[in-house]
């Protein structure tokens, strides 16, 4: 190689930024990417949530579906759908979401949301890359409400002990989110 720099670093220095970068790398992996612990997550709906939850017509929709035959994803995509008036069996869509991908994996209703906002996104009457553009803001939106309101993965949300009323009130408040971002279609 041309003009390349050699420098000399001794055995020591050496073995100290290496072991450095191997346990940064080793507890990066084990950090959670966002700022609060599972334990932290409410099980009761908070006073202004229930406010949020009561003016939204999905949030109060989620319940006929949740629990009663209906995963996670399904509910919330199921009562996406309703509100946008298209065919129910596209619920077909989110059946294996449920249950973080049945493996405790992403969220249903975060999978969910974003399936209900590409819906609406194919409701807009605008050229296809500009309702691309608006269907990529809108799940941006929600995918950083969803960060700093609750962790990405079931396995986090749902730990051993913890009560199903968890998943309700994150499903509400994720239900009133997409409604809100999708109620200008």
């Amino acid at each position: 190689m041309p003009n390349s720099v050699h420098r000399k670093i001794s055995r020591r220095s050496f073995m100290v930024a290496s072991t450095s970068i191997f346990a940064g790398s080793t507890l990066l992996k084990t950090m959670p990417l966002y700022s609060f612990s599972s334990q932290e997550l409410k099980d009761e709906l908070s006073e202004g949530e229930l406010k949020l939850v009561e003016q939204s017509s999905m949030a109060k929709e989620l319940e006929d579906y949740f629990h009663k035959g209906y995963s996670c994803a399904e509910s919330l995509l199921m009562v996406s759908l309703r509100y946008l008036k298209k065919p129910e069996e596209l619920v077909w869509a989110a059946a294996g979401y449920g249950g973080g991908l049945g493996h405790k994996d992403l969220c249903g209703f975060l999978t969910a949301g974003v399936m209900g906002i590409g819906f609406a996104a194919g409701s807009l009457k605008k050229e296809r890359e500009e309702a691309k553009d608006w269907c990529s803001k809108k799940v941006k939106e929600y995918w950083k409400w969803w960060k700093e309101n609750a962790p990405l993965h079931c396995k986090d949300i749902r730990i051993p002990g913890s009560s199903s009323k968890r998943c309700d009130r994150l499903g509400q408040l994720g239900a009133a989110k997409v409604e809100e971002l999708i109620s200008s279609v």
